[in-house]
Formats: structure tokens, C-alpha cells, sequence
């Protein structure tokens, strides 16, 4: 740390910067080869009349969706703009406010929102950030179940499939960060729930932590169609749709009459060059679904809402959420890789500084 400033004038502090730095665009699943770390300066002093705001990183998110921007601009434009190579990995943050020019915001703040892989960002466009005014409940969960995957389960489940006491819910990828919370939103509704996680620990997880009535390893399944006949002889009234592929297909072949799919993601073809085709679409009229996908973007409206109701559940005991925590900012490549080879239990969350 040093401080710049000549007799006279305003001293500003300078403060090494360290910034995970996407080296090139990701061919197959991301590798910590594909990125590095860099180390630079922060000015932590915003410049005269920008109305930025400096944030000091705590706590950053790894989400699926970011190998979306890892991509080579593709013909067909996509909703999520690629990362340009050779610059800093942007996600979701919680940070504190060192200085602002903004006059909503002002030092000491704690905030979430839109910052860079990095322990210091400049936010240059302020109303991406919002105030974490809860402080009774820790700073990390405003990346998970107070976040953005929180109001995906929430909106996804009631907003999307509208579900009806005693029904029948699977989830796939229901140990995610927005799986096992859907699951418990469901079982609070009176549904029955299933869930398919990718190994033995993470099933006893959502059965003895989350309260699923069920759930099965996918890995040990070879016919995952008979997996569901066996955990929904009866069929599916509402499928959360985290996966695709051959999934989706089997899931189609269970799916009870006037059943609903909300489309959240579907990570297994995240890293294909050329995505699987679904063969059991004509299922959609057979059976009179409805299959909605939807950007949890377009309701943010709701999250005043969701949020007092999500905090309403952590503090009676109602839900339980599950956090996969690493340490320092070189494990942000390393948290990346991990969710697409299933080494992540819950949400993956990199602690980067201390408040």
C-alpha cells in the first residue's frame, strides 16, 4: 500500500490489486490453465465528478451461466455477451465501499451486485449495485439464496409452474445452488419431491438436510428413464429443468398430463460445440405440457418480496441452505472447473477478503 500525493493536494491511496484474467476463449469444459492471475494497482480514490463507486471484494460467485461468456461470439447472438480475452472475469460480488461518487452510496457500505473476479472493482454504472440492509444474516448468502438463485427458484416455482398442494416435482442438478432450493420451496407447498444429484453424498444431502422425500444418483442410473418410472410411478406434474440432454428426454417420457417444465439452464450441453437434439419434443402436445423458459432478469420486480419471504425461511428454521465456500481469489478458476466436473455441494461461493 502506498499513498500519492504532492504538498498540498489530496492524498490518495494506492493498493496492490490482484485480477483473475480470462486468457482466451474456452474450447470443452474451463480449465485453471485457461485463466491467470495478474496483479496490479487500485486508486482507492473514485475520480472527481464520475459518480463511480470503488468496492473492496468479499465474497464473489461462480455460476454455470459464466462459461456462457467464455464462448467465441457465435452466429446466432446469444443473451449473454462473450468476455473479451485478456480482461477481468465479471460475476456477482458482495462487497464493502471504500469511496463513492455516487450519492446513494456512500463508504462503509455493504453492497451486492455486478463486480469483477478482482479485490478491489470500480463500478462505473452504480445502479447495478444494490444495499445489503440485513446484517443479521451473513454477507454471502445475497450470491445465493438472497440472490440471484434464490429468485430463480422462487420465480421458476411459483411464477412458472404454479404448484399445487400433493403434486409431483422432480429437479435435476437438485444440489445446485437453485436445485435444493427449489425442492424445499416445493416440499413447503405440500408437493412430493424428487431430486438427482451426481454422487452417493450429495443424495444423502437433499434427503437428510433438504427434506426431499427422495432422491437418486444420476451416475448410477443406466436408464434414466426407468429412474423416474421407479421415483414417479405415477408420473411428474412439474419438472425444474437445470441439465437437458438426455434428461430432458427421459423426464418428457414421465410427465403427467397438463405437467409443467420451467426452464431454468442446462449445463450439460454448456460446453459442447454442438448441442444434443431432444427427440421426445412431440410429448409437448400428446401430453398438453407447458414448457417455459424464462430470465430470472425479467421479475426482479418480485425480489423485494422473495427476499422478505426467503428471510422469513432462514430465520424460522424452514429452509436450509447450502454453501461450498473456498478461499482467496486464485480459487476462482479452480471453483469454476469444479462445477462442471460435480465437485460443488450447494452454492460456490470464493471468500476473497476479510471485512
Amino acid at each position: 500500500m502506498e499513498s500519492v500525493g504532492g504538498e498540498g493536494e489530496e492524498v490518495v491511496v494506492v493498493v496492490r490489486n490482484k485480477q483473475v484474467i480470462l486468457k482466451d476463449y474456452v474450447s470443452g469444459i474451463p480449465k485453471e490453465t485457461d485463466f491467470e492471475i495478474k496483479t496490479g494497482e487500485a486508486r482507492l480514490k473514485v475520480e472527481e465528478g464520475s459518480g463511480g463507486v470503488i468496492v473492496k471484494n468479499l465474497y464473489l460467485s461462480v455460476d454455470p451461466y459464466m462459461r456462457l461468456r467464455m464462448r467465441k461470439p457465435q452466429p446466432n447472438p446469444s443473451y449473454f455477451s462473450p468476455f473479451p480475452p485478456g480482461s477481468v472475469v465479471m460475476g456477482n460480488g458482495v462487497g464493502r465501499v471504500v469511496d463513492s461518487g455516487h450519492p446513494n452510496y456512500k463508504k462503509g457500505d455493504l453492497v451486492r451486485g455486478i463486480t469483477g473476479w478482482e479485490e478491489y472493482s470500480v463500478i462505473t454504472a452504480p445502479e447495478s449495485l444494490h444495499k445489503i440492509q440485513t446484517t443479521d444474516i451473513p454477507p454471502s448468502f445475497y450470491l445465493g439464496i438472497l440472490g440471484t438463485p434464490g429468485l430463480t427458484a422462487y420465480v421458476g416455482l411459483h411464477e412458472i409452474c404454479s404448484p399445487k398442494e400433493g403434486e409431483y416435482v422432480f429437479i435435476s442438478a437438485a444440489s445446485g445452488a437453485v436445485g435444493h432450493i427449489i425442492g424445499q420451496l416445493a416440499k413447503l407447498k405440500g408437493c412430493y419431491v424428487v431430486g438427482s444429484a451426481g454422487s452417493d453424498e450429495k443424495v444423502d444431502l437433499l434427503k437428510s438436510k433438504c427434506g426431499f422425500d427422495e432422491a437418486f444418483n444420476y451416475n448410477k442410473e443406466q436408464d434414466l428413464d426407468a429412474a423416474l418410472k421407479r421415483y414417479f410411478p405415477q408420473g411428474i406434474d412439474i419438472y425444474f429443468e437445470n441439465v437437458g440432454g438426455k434428461m430432458l428426454d427421459a423426464v418428457l417420457l414421465n410427465m403427467r398430463l397438463h405437467g409443467r417444465i420451467a426452464v431454468c439452464g442446462m449445463i450439460s450441453q454448456y460446453n459442447m460445440d454442438k448441442p444434443e437434439g431432444v427427440k421426445n419434443l412431440m410429448l409437448l402436445v400428446y401430453k398438453r405440457l407447458r414448457m417455459e423458459g424464462f430470465m430470472v432478469s425479467a421479475y426482479y420486480d418480485l425480489y423485494p418480496k422473495f427476499l422478505d419471504e426467503a428471510i422469513s425461511y432462514i430465520r424460522e428454521g424452514k429452509i436450509v441452505y447450502v454453501e461450498d465456500t473456498v478461499e482467496g481469489l486464485e480459487s476462482c478458476p479452480g471453483a469454476l472447473a469444479g462445477l462442471f466436473e460435480g465437485r460443488n455441494v450447494g452454492k460456490q461461493v470464493v471468500r476473497v477478503g476479510q471485512d
